[in-house]
């Protein structure tokens, strides 16, 4: 944890919850030990939802598709979703989740490498959440940048990694370090791209939010 726990405890508790369908989904990830975003990053996210008012949005890595539906519940009417998920057993729990929610309409799901969807997509999004393998953040971002527009926000998830982002290489374990250097390389090229202002937050596990200018 990259905040004080208490502080971070304090936080959530003021917090007025999801829907009960989203809860569940939420319950069902925690007993199942699927990664999910945490409290305090559904609480941002539902505020850049409400500030930005997406038409569409795109997302890179759903897992069951908790995300998805947080986003799909929060954003305005009528929002378009595309997301991508590579991990093969999670895609069918993803789409039977969006079965249940009845949003099979209004969220694309591409199943496969998210490195070879997003050379496929084109047009633009409003806004665009990263949640994949964070060693890929830096070989997504040519391509996300090419699907922003003037205004269009790219929000990334756990930039922190539990504060090893912070270390010397040499402190983490060797097996972490390509991760370590790829999503050190990451944060350096969104705070100096000459396209985009970007704030990092330590918020969760570490956000990232920019917008193309």
């Amino acid at each position: 944890m990259i905040v004080d726990e208490r502080t971070v405890a304090f936080i959530n508790s003021l917090d007025p919850g999801n829907t009960p369908f989203l809860n569940e989904i939420e319950k069902e990830a925690k007993e199942t030990n699927v990664p999910i975003i945490r409290t305090e990053m559904q609480s941002f996210i539902k505020l850049l939802l409400a500030m930005k008012k997406p038409a569409s949005i795109l997302e890179i890595g759903c897992a069951i598709g908790f995300s998805t539906l947080l986003m799909s519940e929060y954003a305005p009417e009528g929002c378009r979703i595309t997301t991508i998920e590579k991990y093969e057993k999670r895609i069918p729990i993803a789409k039977e989740n969006f079965k249940r929610a009845g949003k099979e309409d209004c969220i694309t799901l591409l199943e496969g490498d998210a490195q070879d969807w997003l050379k496929k997509l084109d047009g633009t999004y409003d806004f665009i959440f990263m949640d994949a393998a964070k060693g890929q953040y830096i070989n997504f971002l040519p391509d996300i940048l090419r699907l922003m527009k003037e205004g269009s926000l790219l929000l990334s998830d756990n930039v922190l990694q539990d504060g090893d982002v912070i270390q010397s290489r040499y402190a983490v374990t060797r097996r972490n370090r390509t991760i370590h250097t790829r999503m050190r390389d990451y944060l350096y090229e969104l705070k100096h791209h000459p396209q985009l202002k970007t704030a990092i937050l330590p918020v969760g596990d570490g956000l990232t939010l920019s917008v193309k200018v």
